[in-house]
């Protein structure tokens, strides 16, 4: 009887497949399963494709709209927050244009990347990644510290495509409309000051290789990132339509910005001078000054919009310990209340630990370093807690200054 049985899909006989699953009616064999496996994924991916087609053609979001979302999860830094808004607006602005007109005498509109310059913890990062949020468009994050020239121990500048790629599941057509934040971007500048002999292979080679994805034209990408090999088959991306938003901390660039600005006599430092040494020579940034840091003229090029971010004070600080929408306290609330306790942290507490932050200077990451240290005695002990956990300025110091 069971030599008998057959798929009624495609006929064929038990004995001439692997095997068959059977129903309340009927059979499938794995041949017949797996054809329609790929006739739905492909209908999927179809489908997905216009979907995500109609959301960048019909994208009607303005800047104040998405500077207002970014106010959320970003205290401060309005200057820079507004210019990624217009920004990425133009940016869609400029798909949508490409979609409705064909006609080759019309006015081509190019594409802006951003670079944005500011200390560690200011915001960089989380900026771009708020972007991706609000918009749901393909997104990807980039080190450019892994990246060296092709032929040497790292990574190809075209594997920050690869991640790009991977975040859409390799749907190309809504990869290429995506953004790539490229961090740590200072760490490829020009060596020049370099003792070493040997060859600089994460400095200027990279950046030369950097010009053609940033520009915007057809790369071949190996599609599991790595070397490229040449049995392996690439994937070719045309990056016209990618936004590129880089980001690094530049550190030493503001000395080379205020000799630029004060250019004081060699002698005693003047009072007017000392004055001044606490402003934000970031504000007065020009190609020059990156260009004297080690960024080679054709990459600032690359990078029309340069904007900066201001550095943390403390009433910054202790804003962002409460304020955003996924403030560290917030979360810390979240996870206690998750065992049903309820935590409550006085004012003068948070001064303490915004204090402490502060002479870290390790901008707003600073924050949960002091936080994992005040809250990890009660998590580890969790089942002995009180319902409700007050946490004051007398154990605040006690956690951070006697630990």
């Amino acid at each position: 009887m069971e030599d008998s049985l057959k798929c009624n899909f495609c006929g064929k006989n038990k004995n001439h497949i692997t095997f068959l699953v059977s129903g309340i009616n009927g059979q499938i064999c794995n041949l017949c399963i797996e054809k329609i496996y790929s006739i739905i994924q492909k209908k999927f991916l179809e489908k997905k494709y216009t979907e995500n087609h109609d959301e960048f053609t019909s994208f009607n979001k303005k800047p104040k709209e998405i500077k207002s979302f970014l106010d959320k999860y970003v205290i401060g830094q309005d200057e820079a927050k507004k210019i990624i808004s217009v920004a990425v607006y133009n940016h869609y602005k400029r798909i949508q244009k490409q979609h409705k007109e064909k006609d080759s005498k019309n006015i081509e509109i190019e594409k802006s990347n951003v670079l944005l310059i500011g200390k560690t913890g200011t915001g960089k990062t989380l900026l771009a990644k708020s972007i991706s949020k609000f918009l749901k468009i393909p997104f990807a994050i980039a080190d450019a510290t892994t990246l060296t020239e092709a032929g040497y121990v790292g990574e190809d500048v075209e594997s920050i495509l690869t991640k790009l790629l991977q975040s859409v599941n390799y749907n190309i057509d809504t990869a290429e409309k995506g953004i790539i934040f490229l961090d740590e971007i200072d760490k490829i500048s020009r060596k020049s000051n370099n003792p070493s002999i040997t060859r600089d292979v994460s400095g200027e080679g990279v950046q030369q290789a950097l010009l053609k994805i940033l520009e915007g034209s057809i790369i071949n990408v190996p599609p599991q990132g790595g070397r490229k090999h040449p049995d392996q088959k690439m994937i070719p991306i045309n990056t016209e339509n990618i936004l590129f938003i880089a980001g690094g901390t530049f550190d030493g660039i503001e000395k080379i910005i205020s000799d630029r600005i004060e250019k004081t006599p060699i002698g005693f430092i003047s009072k007017k001078r000392r004055k001044t040494e606490e402003k934000n020579y970031l504000k007065n940034i020009l190609s020059e000054d990156l260009n004297k840091f080690g960024l080679i003229p054709e990459i600032i090029g690359r990078f029309p919009i340069v904007t900066y971010l201001n550095p943390l004070n403390k009433n910054t600080l202790k804003k962002i310990l409460v304020e955003p929408k996924n403030a560290l306290i917030k979360q810390y609330q979240k996870l206690f209340d998750m065992d049903h306790i309820s935590l409550n942290i006085t004012d003068e507490a948070l001064n303490i630990i915004v204090d402490k932050t502060f002479q870290l200077g390790l901008g707003a990451r600073g924050l949960r370093t002091f936080c994992e240290k005040i809250f990890l005695d009660y998590m580890y002990d969790i089942e002995n807690c009180n319902d409700l956990l007050n946490i004051d300025q007398n154990i605040v110091k006690q956690k951070l200054y006697y630990s």
